[in-house]
């Protein structure tokens, strides 16, 4: 009895099928938590010694940069949890994406709602100086979890 072709096309499948590996990737995930640690440790270190509310006499290359250090810091933050979005990381795949995906909106949603009530009253020394760009953050994490949601399955 000659076979069908549902069977003939399922046993082609399963021979081309490669499938996705399990490894983890411990350079890649080890490259994303570099970058959001250097990313946060950028912004510590301008906000605290070479920062605007600083004497000006610490770290002057960094303080010459001015806003831009913002840039490199959130820069550095949302290119690390974007390589970490990829399959080949614990948050790349499983769980991990809804983490990272749910994660990433919520921090955004919280940055923003933190400048409209705490932003023109308070002096939070991030929030303050960033004025109208906190806008820009909190999107910028809101886009990072649509990279996670991308690999969400």
């Amino acid at each position: 009895m000659p076979a069908s072709r549902s069977s003939e096309r399922r046993s082609r499948n399963q021979r081309l099928d490669l499938g996705p590996t399990n490894r983890v990737s411990v350079v890649r995930t080890a490259l994303a938590a570099l970058l959001v640690l250097a990313g946060i440790a950028w912004l510590v270190v301008y906000v605290v010694a070479a920062g605007p509310d600083t004497d000006g006499t610490k770290l002057t290359a960094m303080g010459d940069l001015g806003k831009w250090n913002y840039a490199i810091g959130f820069g550095a933050i949302f290119l690390g949890l974007t390589v970490a979005a990829h399959r080949s990381t614990p948050l790349g795949r499983g769980r991990g994406v809804v983490i990272g995906m749910l994660g990433c909106f919520l921090i955004g949603l919280v940055w923003i709602i933190l400048y409209y009530i705490t932003g023109q009253t308070l002096t939070l020394p991030l929030i303050t100086d960033l004025g109208q760009y906190n806008l820009v953050v909190g999107i910028g994490f809101m886009a990072v979890g649509f990279v996670y949601a991308t690999h969400w399955e």
